[in-house]
């Protein structure tokens, strides 16, 4: 099991949440299932907890992995495009990026987008007659996930010729759900029946992460033997105070949120970077609700120790290849900030940090009194979607928001009218918190960017993020519309209404008919729909939820866009 290390924690209070965490007997109660650990009621914990063994289940099942995936090297494909949102799209992006690709093996992308120009982005690199389309939902019914794979069946059958079009696709769902019944109606290639009793944010190891990481070539059996080892290490005897026992970690984190530090902040060697997206979502969905939350914090570039403020604890990844962090981390040691560091010698122990972080996870739930594994306010932007998809085809457009600002190509929604940006800026970021004297209620900022993903987008969502971060000395995450509503959409809406949220809207040059249905032509909505009407959606959830919400469209070029916007701070 990785080592671990801790700096300026505050002891006191972690021993005392390990001393109740021994006496409730937690980790016990977690391996037998024990639902009472969180609530009286069982509904969505009864049958959320398969993720405690599916490491050795899998184990068996990987032969038929191995199966499918000899079975399409030697048909020809050399690529793969997985389409999923959420907890079936995370953990293979986080294996792609990380595992890479072994000779001879399957090229994977994700696409976990309704923005027509990433759709189209990926349409545009594949070879159709040489690609196996992976269709990845627990529920069967997510929209973002059925819409794409009714498009790209469609198009299967155009490039491909209807008989074959089914033999490029698999599934990967629950048993029972309306994927499995479409995936058998269009006679897919294979499907594969995941554990109900897994949510999706925990998935990694099973089906859902273990198939897309067997094509690309990964070892699937030092993956799992890692987490296994991990497993062993939460129940094997030792006392809980060692900090190396995932249980320690869950009970440090939610004594620390508890206590005013509930920015989860992660440090990763590049090697590792691509895990956080993965962590980001387990944490932000499962402890954000009831009106309390711990924030993960990915991504952001790793400042002086000034610029962070009492609400942080840091979980700083230290691999042994890669000390470019080390110098930055010492300094916040050195300046009192509290300090996880986690050892890590090569990239497959990932399946041992997978495990200790869905174990501590549950752990942290307990510690702060909520349900680890529900997602009580994801609904609501969806019902807001859904009602403004079926008004769009009803009367051919979408509702509009009054505009307040039309300045230089950028249009601003704030509900409040000041003359220009500059004004526009200080308005809305006046309602930042500066949290009591321990830092409770601190404010965060959430850039929410429904744009096309593209390099040149993502370095001018870090450069408006550093800016934020250093003049405001606040938290700053990114995320990409809609794929952030599976992600951390959930705390922007339950936790406790510190975050302020910025949206980032523009123009769609090009849009994609949705078919109603595989083989069908006819069309009602388009992708370009869809997504406007889930950012207007989502709008409107976290102000019914009483968040502070600003909205810029940008009728010019992103990155000049964005640009302006930073200049403008």
């Amino acid at each position: 099991m990785n080592k671990v290390e801790r700096y300026n924690l505050p002891e006191e209070l972690i021993h005392e949440e390990i001393k109740k965490l021994e006496k409730e007997r937690v980790v016990e109660r977690i391996q037998q299932h024990d639902h009472t650990l969180w609530k009286d009621d069982p509904e969505e914990i009864g049958n959320r907890l398969g993720w405690l063994n599916s490491h050795e289940k899998m184990i068996g099942a990987l032969g038929e992995i191995h199966d499918l995936t000899e079975e399409i090297r030697q048909a020809g494909y050399t690529d793969a495009l997985l389409l999923g949102m959420g907890g079936s799209s995370m953990a293979p992006e986080v294996y792609r990026k990380i595992f890479g690709v072994k000779t001879g093996y399957l090229e994977l992308n994700i696409l976990d987008s309704t923005d027509p120009g990433a759709i189209l982005g990926k349409e545009k690199k594949l070879d159709f007659s040489k690609t196996l389309f992976i269709v990845s939902t627990k529920s069967g019914g997510t929209v973002e996930t059925f819409s794409l794979m009714k498009y790209f069946y469609n198009r299967s059958i155009e490039i491909l010729g209807r008989h074959s079009a089914g033999e490029h696709f698999i599934a990967i769902t629950d048993p029972g759900s309306g994927m499995e019944k479409a995936a058998r109606e269009l006679d897919f290639r294979k499907i594969f029946l995941n554990d109900p009793e897994i949510g999706g944010r925990y998935s990694a190891l099973s089906y859902f992460g273990l198939v897309p990481a067997g094509l690309i070539g990964a070892n699937l059996d030092l993956l799992l033997k890692n987490a296994v080892i991990a497993a062993q290490e939460a129940t094997g005897g030792s006392a809980l105070v060692n900090e190396d026992n995932p249980a320690w970690l869950g009970a440090a984190a939610g004594a620390c949120a508890k206590a005013g530090r509930d920015k989860l902040t992660f440090i990763f060697p590049a090697g590792l970077q691509p895990f956080g997206a993965w962590l980001e979502q387990l944490i932000a969905e499962s402890t954000g609700k009831e009106g309390k939350g711990i924030l993960p914090v990915d991504g952001e570039t790793l400042a002086s120790p000034a610029v962070y403020s009492g609400d942080r604890l840091f979980i700083y990844y230290n691999m042994a290849k890669d000390k470019t962090n080390h110098p930055k981390v010492q300094a916040l040691i050195e300046g009192g900030h509290p300090v996880i560091e986690i050892k890590i010698k090569e990239n497959y122990a990932l399946g041992g940090e997978i495990f200790r972080w869905m174990l501590a996870t549950a752990v942290a739930g307990w510690s702060m009194k909520i349900n680890p594994f529900d997602q009580p306010n994801v609904e609501a932007a969806k019902v807001q979607a859904r009602s403004l998809v079926a008004e769009y085809s009803e009367k051919g457009v979408l509702p509009t928001v009054p505009r307040d600002l039309n300045v230089e190509g950028i249009e601003v929604f704030s509900g409040f009218k000041k003359k220009d940006l500059h004004e526009t800026w200080q308005e809305f970021l006046k309602s930042l918190k500066p949290g009591d004297k321990d830092c409770r209620g601190r404010s965060y900022i959430s850039l929410q960017a429904y744009l096309t993903p593209t390099p040149a987008t993502d370095h001018a969502l870090q450069a408006l993020r550093d800016k934020l971060q250093e003049d405001y000395r606040v938290a700053v995450t990114v995320g990409y519309g809609p794929r952030f509503l599976h992600s951390t959409g959930q705390l922007h809406k339950g936790d406790a209404g510190n975050g302020l949220f910025i949206q980032l809207t523009g123009k769609m040059p090009e849009d994609i008919a949705i078919p109603e249905n595989p083989g069908s032509s006819s069309s009602s909505v388009t992708f370009g729909v869809l997504k406007s009407a889930q950012a207007l959606g989502d709008r409107q959830a976290l102000l019914d939820a009483g968040r502070k919400v600003i909205t810029f469209y940008f009728k010019i070029n992103t990155e000049k866009a964005i640009g302006k916007l930073i200049n403008y701070l």
